[in-house]
């Protein structure tokens, strides 16, 4: 979810030589492609059109080819895999190769960290907004429930690097 430290995760993986794929850079590849403006309502509007287009799954679809030419090359690790599409795309593209690490921080240490970020703060109501919106519209439950490790990252982020150093 949300705050739970998934973009330091994946720092900490291609600070160890992975490459890196982004989920969301499908939206911002295609607002790029329509000559959009990148704010918040276009790329709702723009991450809509995606999944109406070509489903749930629609970023794992997009972002296939850039992760199998990465692959020949290193360990890739996927940033933002949000829905149980995404997560269904993938095992079965990559079957046991594919694995799921799941960052996992309690919501009120979530909350705290994301009204204190420096890159776009959530309030406590956005912040609960934002949450219930994802479970609901974007089917994230799935692949949280499913996941085949959990870090717990509710302490500093020393400690959450030594937890991922297991998974390198």
């Amino acid at each position: 979810m949300c705050g739970s430290g998934k973009s330091e995760a994946v720092k900490f993986f291609v600070d160890n030589g992975y490459k890196r794929v982004y989920f969301g850079e499908v939206v911002m590849n295609e607002m790029r492609r329509l000559g959009l403006d990148v704010n918040e309502k276009n790329e709702k509007q723009t991450r809509e059109n995606l999944r109406k287009e070509f489903g749930m799954g629609a970023m794992a679809v997009k972002s296939l080819p850039l992760i199998e030419e990465f692959i020949r090359e290193s360990n890739v690790v996927i940033e933002s895999l949000y829905s149980w599409e995404e997560y269904k795309i993938l095992n079965e593209k990559f079957g046991d190769a594919f694995k799921l690490l799941t960052i996992y921080t309690t919501k009120a240490l979530r909350y705290e960290r994301l009204s204190k970020r420096p890159f776009r703060p959530l309030t406590f109501i956005e912040s609960k907004s934002r949450d219930i919106n994802e479970i609901e519209k974007l089917d994230k439950g799935g692949p949280i429930a499913y996941t085949d490790y959990l870090v717990m990252n509710n302490g500093s982020l020393e400690e959450l690097n030594n937890e991922l150093q297991k998974y390198i």
